[in-house]
C-alpha cells in the first residue's frame, strides 16, 4: 500500500544539512531487476541548469554505483531517527555479499521502475543529469585529498534532477 503523496520541491520544508548530513540518507538504484542500496551522508540539494536537483558523490568500490551507472534513475529516501541502526548497517555491509535489503527489514517499493523503500518519510525521485569523478588537481584546499582519499578512491559526483518528491501522507 503506498503510504505517499507528491509534493512540488519547493513545498520541502526539511532541513538538507539535517537530513543529510546528520539523519543520513539511502541512495537506491535498481538494475537487471535487482536493487540496491547504501548509506550517505555527504550530498546537498540546489538549483543548477534551471532544474531542482540534488547531488551525491559515490567511491568506486561501492556496489551501489553498478546499479547508479546502469540506470537512469535512482532514489534518496529519508527516514527518522528510528531507523539508525538500520541505515549504519546497510552503509557498513555489501549487497555483494548478501540480501541487505532484507536483512534490514525494509520494504522495496516503486515509482514507476525507481525503487524506493516504504518504511522512509520523505523520498526523492530522481534522474541522472550529469556525473564526474573527482580529480586531485581540482582540489583548491589540497589538505581536503591527503585527509579524505589517502587510498586516492576518488568519489564521483553525480548531479541528478529531483523529478519528484513524495512524503509520507
Amino acid at each position: 500500500m503506498n503510504q505517499f503523496v507528491s509534493i512540488q520541491p519547493e513545498a520541502l520544508d526539511k532541513n538538507p544539512f539535517q537530513l543529510i548530513g546528520k539523519d543520513w540518507m539511502l541512495v537506491t538504484a535498481q538494475a537487471n531487476g535487482k536493487a540496491n542500496t547504501m548509506t550517505a551522508s555527504w550530498g546537498g540539494l540546489g538549483v543548477m541548469w534551471g532544474k531542482n536537483v540534488a547531488y551525491v558523490v559515490i567511491r568506486p568500490q561501492r556496489y551501489t554505483k553498478t546499479f547508479i551507472d546502469a540506470s537512469d534513475r535512482f532514489s534518496l529516501t529519508f527516514y527518522d531517527e528510528s531507523f539508525k541502526k538500520e541505515l549504519g548497517y546497510l552503509g557498513k555491509v555489501s549487497g555483494r555479499d548478501e540480501d541487505k535489503i532484507a536483512k534490514a527489514g525494509l520494504t522495496l517499493t516503486h515509482e514507476g521502475e525507481t525503487p524506493y523503500f516504504e518504511e522512509a518519510n520523505l523520498a526523492l525521485v530522481c534522474k541522472k543529469l550529469y556525473a564526474q569523478e573527482f580529480k586531485p588537481e581540482c582540489f583548491i584546499e589540497t589538505e581536503l585529498d591527503g585527509k579524505w582519499y589517502p587510498n586516492k578512491d576518488y568519489h564521483v559526483l553525480y548531479v541528478v534532477e529531483v523529478e519528484k518528491v513524495l512524503v509520507k501522507a
